[in-house]
């Protein structure tokens, strides 16, 4: 399919998931998955070709509404 659309390798979806920190290893397996597999469904591309990466924040370094996540 890709060859159709013109697509290159550097081109193919780099996915940034900032997420407070705490969540477990199995629920950033799970979400890594499951993103991909959206992907893949969506664009018609393998998976080696989607690369997720998550970013664990602490709320204290999460700004909202003004204050540090960690204190609302």
């Amino acid at each position: 399919m890709l060859k159709h659309i013109g697509l290159r390798v550097e081109n193919l979806p780099v996915v940034q998931i900032s997420m407070w920190a705490g969540r477990s290893d199995e629920q950033k397996k799970k979400i890594i998955e499951g993103v991909t597999n959206v992907l893949c469904d969506v664009l018609g591309i393998k998976p080696e070709n989607v690369t997720v990466i998550i970013y664990d924040v602490e709320k204290k370094n999460w700004g909202k509404s003004g204050k540090p996540s960690s204190e609302t």
